[in-house]
């Protein structure tokens, strides 16, 4: 898969939500909601400001990051499903 978003851009690939509770209790797939982490598999150059320079991007390839539950659009590549978001819609990368 060779993909190169463009601008400000992110290509995330999402984790998988925890199917267990707490209690070991086993969650059905219709019971969960969209899981709302991802790991960055492709950035582009940066936001084009007003003057003409570009602003590079705060996140990097294989971060795991935080974004909006209904941010971003998801497409299908290579049949893996993957989803395509703006800088702006991630909260947070998660450090460990």
């Amino acid at each position: 898969m060779k993909l190169k978003p463009l601008h400000d851009r992110v290509v995330v690939k999402i984790l998988e939500a925890e199917r267990r509770s707490a209690g070991g209790i086993v969650i059905p797939d219709n019971a969960t909601e969209k899981p709302t982490t991802g790991r960055v598999l492709a950035v582009g150059a940066g936001r084009t400001l007003d003057n003409g320079t570009v602003l590079g991007l705060a996140v990097q390839v294989g971060d795991e990051v935080i974004f909006g539950k209904y941010a971003g659009q998801t497409i299908k590549v290579d049949g893996e499903e993957l989803t395509v978001l703006k800088e702006e819609d991630i909260f947070a990368i998660i450090e460990k």
